[in-house]
């Protein structure tokens, strides 16, 4: 999950997706939409910046940038502690004055309080496992249901954090419903980022700008480009899968980028790191030493479509899509 293959001095970018245990398909709207405000929570309380998102039936992505561990004020650190919990209960509006009260006077509990707060902020694995923790208690209590709710597991890969990288795996993430043939405009599709800033959602709006911020004035207009194809204002569709690897595999051929992103392609949950080439190169090292690897990874180029420089870590020989 790449929780320390981080750029000293500088936020990483990450695509982190999770799977409900055996793929069911356990949520509907009302589950979505609670995961949707938790989503929220979390990265207010985390201090990560969520760039986009998409709440399916079954799994759930999110593209966040992750800033340096800082040290925070006690007022700050009471704040985003409180933000889990906007409707406390008794015990809990008492455990906000137990320790406000102890940081107030740096007693022999404010170091450790401090400690434990800022040990799960600004740290991928933290931010994934409060979300998903969190959001199994409220499923589990609602549906009368016990026992595990999500795989073990999150895949994550890092993503250079600006320009076309950035930019294409967004659009990726909020192409979701449309593979899944629910919508055929992300903007229609409620549980997405692309939705959402579309529908005034100021958050969800600072996460596009940050996408976009090298490129163009108007966020919402530029995703949508890549989305649809330069030009085109029309009504995007899934290419066929077979037809895509008949294409990529058997004519050796090359698809547009904007068709190609509605296939499930396996780059952007398994390339491991994704961005250019040197981007890539960068962290074969950190790469091969967390997983004690004997051999230094190749960088290796995508393929199937015309993406520019991006490049990953990891060879999916011919098998792109899932």
């Amino acid at each position: 999950m790449m929780k320390r293959m981080k750029l000293d001095g500088v936020p990483a970018v990450y695509h982190a997706m999770s799977r409900v245990v055996g793929g069911q398909l356990l949520l509907g709207d009302r589950e979505k939409e609670v995961l949707r405000k938790m989503l929220w929570q979390v990265a207010d309380f985390s201090g990560v910046e969520v760039l986009t998102y998409c709440m399916m039936s079954n799994h759930f992505h999110v593209l966040v940038r992750v800033p340096e561990k800082v040290r925070l004020s006690d007022a700050e650190l009471l704040r985003r502690f409180k933000v889990l919990y906007p409707k406390p209960t008794k015990y809990q509006t008492v455990e906000f004055a137990r320790i406000e009260l102890s940081l107030l006077a740096g007693d022999a509990d404010a170091e450790a309080i401090r400690d434990q707060l800022l040990a799960r902020m600004s740290d991928l694995s933290e931010f994934m496992k409060t979300l998903k923790q969190r959001f199994s208690v409220w499923y589990n209590r609602n549906h009368n249901r016990y026992g595990t709710l999500w795989m073990d597991r999150f895949k994550s890969v890092l993503v250079e954090g600006d320009g076309n990288p950035l930019q294409t795996m967004a659009a990726y993430i909020d192409l979701n419903p449309v593979r899944a043939g629910l919508v055929e405009d992300p903007k229609d599709y409620r549980f997405c980022g692309y939705a959402e800033a579309v529908s005034g959602g100021k958050v969800a709006l600072a996460g596009l700008r940050r996408i976009w911020s090298d490129y163009d004035s108007n966020p919402l207009r530029a995703h949508r480009l890549l989305i649809f194809g330069k030009g085109s204002e029309g009504s995007g569709h899934m290419i066929d899968r077979d037809k895509a690897l008949k294409v990529l595999e058997q004519q050796d051929g090359l698809l547009p980028k904007t068709a190609i992103l509605r296939c499930r392609v396996r780059y952007f949950t398994d390339g491991a790191i994704l961005g250019s080439a040197e981007f890539v190169r960068g962290f074969t090292g950190a790469w091969q030493m967390e997983r004690k690897r004997k051999h230094t990874p190749k960088v290796n180029a995508m393929k199937g479509a015309d993406w520019g420089d991006l490049a990953v870590i990891q060879s999916l020989r011919r098998q792109v899509f899932e």
